[in-house]
């Protein structure tokens, strides 16, 4: 059995072939499908954050929304660059959005990817320190999150407050129990994947990562994945850890699907990122038969409990509705997956 749910990027473009012709038709129709995907049985509702972007940017305003919305569904990111983000403000509204969706949020982070302007995250207000780069600048503000996740008292309060205070040291609040152990690192290479087990978080592994050996891109994930699992039983942490991956997986039920997706280039690609020689996984699309048995070879999502379906929002609820479901009901079980 595995967990299947959507990836949205939250793509909007005032263009008349666009579902998504504002920031505003986005976000709603971001809650739409994830209601529709709890109805259709899917595990899960992920969005990416991108800033200075005509894409989803602020996550937990919609994740607060969604979780009023929806019961059972996890609701989480993948994922939020840590460059530029406020790990203090983001403990209090990652725990008031968890509260609200009664624990269900699964929270994505990562160092980030390259992005619309030039070190965009000095406009937020953060700079590396000396020394630092801004990779080291995003572990850094992870490891500050982490720590006050755990939901201990680290301020002096004062002596004289507005409100009456608990003894001792203060912590941020509001606080969601097990928040902590629901974060994920959006890991590149081995490396920080590793590095992610060392720190107990889950490891969130996307459609691209470093060349490290040549090998085919779900080869590679696999090898990732392996390591990351390696590394946390030797950190000795008491829980399992969970995996997710992300595919771009199309079955060709309609006439529809085969004009948006039909012959599709199906092989990796490489290309460079930030001075990385990156692999990029392949897209699968085709009918539902000829798709289980592609997916059957696929060995990083053999290797992990989640996988990530990412949609093209563009096109609208009904139409990724309709794509979700034909992966539940033609494709999923016949792997096992269900």
């Amino acid at each position: 059995m595995k967990k299947i749910g959507f990836l949205s990027f939250g793509h909007w473009t005032p263009s008349p072939q666009s579902q998504t012709r504002s920031a505003a038709d986005t976000l709603l129709q971001s809650i739409d499908l994830a209601v529709a995907a709890e109805e259709l049985g899917a595990d899960g509702a992920y969005f990416r954050v991108h800033h200075f972007a005509r894409q989803l940017a602020s996550p937990f305003p919609l994740l607060a929304a969604i979780g009023a919305r929806t019961s059972r569904i996890e609701i989480g990111t993948g994922v939020i660059d840590m460059r530029y983000e406020n790990p203090l403000y983001m403990v209090e509204d990652a725990g008031a959005a968890d509260l609200i969706a009664g624990g269900r949020l699964q929270l994505g982070i990562s160092r980030g990817s390259p992005e619309q302007v030039v070190d965009g995250w000095r406009h937020f207000g953060y700079a590396p320190a000396e020394g630092e780069t801004e990779a080291d600048m995003a572990r850094r503000h992870t490891e500050v999150l982490l720590e006050l996740l755990r939901g201990e008292g680290f301020a002096q309060p004062n002596p004289r407050p507005m409100f009456p205070n608990p003894p001792g040291l203060l912590r941020l609040e509001p606080h969601s129990e097990g928040l902590r152990e629901r974060i994920w690192w959006g890991a590149a290479s081995n490396g920080t994947a590793r590095w992610a087990a060392g720190l107990g978080m889950n490891l969130m592994s996307s459609t691209l990562k470093e060349d490290e050996s040549g090998q085919p891109f779900h080869v590679q994930q696999a090898e990732q994945i392996r390591a990351f699992r390696a590394a946390w039983a030797e950190a000795g942490h008491r829980r399992e850890p969970r995996v997710s991956v992300s595919r771009s997986i199309f079955p060709l039920v309609s006439d529809e699907d085969r004009a948006y997706f039909g012959g599709r280039p199906d092989d990796d690609q490489i290309g460079v990122i930030d001075d990385m020689r990156a692999i990029f996984g392949r897209s699968y699309a085709a009918e539902p038969d000829r798709l289980v048995e592609q997916l059957r070879g696929d060995e990083g999502i053999a290797e992990a409990d989640t996988l990530l379906l990412t949609v093209p929002n563009q096109l609208g609820v009904d139409y990724n509705a309709h794509v979700l479901e034909a992966i539940l009901t033609q494709v999923a079980p016949a792997l096992g997956w269900r």
